[in-house]
């Protein structure tokens, strides 16, 4: 069933979003952030955006077998059941997926935990997104890329960009580096985060682990960000380089000191803080020079 919407986010009326606490409070856990509540919200929200959309059909599949699944199993899970009752054609699907989304995040801060809700969607980019196969044999490069950029200002793309870097690295970095420049801070903090060869949670990128000097023109962009939320993800990326190669760090962090703002020196000191702890010379220098 192919869908005549344009792939593009919009807001519709009555879009709900499940209640979820700032942060893990006692007797809960991560995963009940994607429970029956999440997934009525969901169901609602994309019968609104489609009106073929089997909202009850979709509730019993996904309710099925949930209970022993952890969060992350419950986003492959639901990524799962959303594929089967989502148009055929993954860009159409993705039509469905993008009018279904609420506003965009205002703020950098206090996010809070209700931001999984969006899990979901990063899974099922990031499972459908790869394979021409998934959509009718036409490349899904672009349709993806549009979806990632949509849902990383509601939530963070960081977890589905990472197949991409892995399947077309000279593709995924370029289109990154576009997206230093965007006026969206969420966006910007993917460009980072989502490279880091090293990401929590998330499948390592081999390539970077090894040489991640592909990546450096994205962090010198974004070194100077206005917004500490993308400065804090610069900081963070240097300190997962710096347990591989801890030369090349302090040798950019060296550079970059030099005629540093306030703002960067907390940058530097903050991406050698792990190294420092261990009294390595050239760290407590840096972070030193950068007081």
């Amino acid at each position: 069933m192919k869908s005549s919407k344009p792939c593009v986010a919009s807001t519709l009326p009555g879009l709900r979003l499940p209640a979820a606490p700032r942060s893990i409070v006692k007797g809960s856990t991560l995963a009940d952030l994607l429970g029956p509540e999440a997934i009525d919200c969901l169901a609602h929200n994309l019968a609104a955006a489609h009106r073929a959309f089997d909202g009850a059909g979709f509730q019993r599949a996904a309710l099925a077998g949930l209970a022993p699944l952890g969060i992350t199993q419950r986003g492959a899970h639901l990524a799962a059941v959303l594929r089967a009752h989502l148009p055929e054609r993954y860009e159409d699907a993705i039509a469905v997926l993008l009018h279904s989304l609420t506003p965009p995040l205002k703020t950098t801060d206090d996010l809070g935990l209700g931001v999984f809700f969006y899990l979901p969607h990063v899974c099922f980019v990031a499972t459908y997104g790869l394979d021409a196969a998934h959509n009718g044999g036409r490349d899904p490069f672009e349709i993806s890329m549009r979806a990632q950029y949509e849902i990383t200002r509601r939530f963070s793309a960081e977890f589905s960009i990472r197949p991409f870097l892995i399947r077309w690295p000279e593709r995924t970095l370029a289109r990154l580096m576009e997206w230093t420049r965007d006026a969206d801070p969420h966006v910007r903090r993917l460009c980072s985060e989502g490279t880091r060869p090293r990401l929590p949670w998330a499948q390592r990128i081999p390539a970077f682990v090894r040489d991640p000097r592909p990546v450096l023109p994205i962090l010198g962009a974004l070194k100077d960000d206005p917004d500490l939320y993308v400065r804090r993800s610069v900081a963070n990326h240097l300190g997962d380089i710096a347990k591989d190669h801890p030369a090349l760090v302090f040798e950019i962090c060296g550079r970059w000191v030099e005629d540093a703002s306030a703002e960067r020196k907390w940058l530097i000191r903050h991406a050698v803080r792990h190294p420092a702890k261990k009294g390595v010379a050239a760290a407590l220098r840096l972070r030193k020079l950068a007081k």
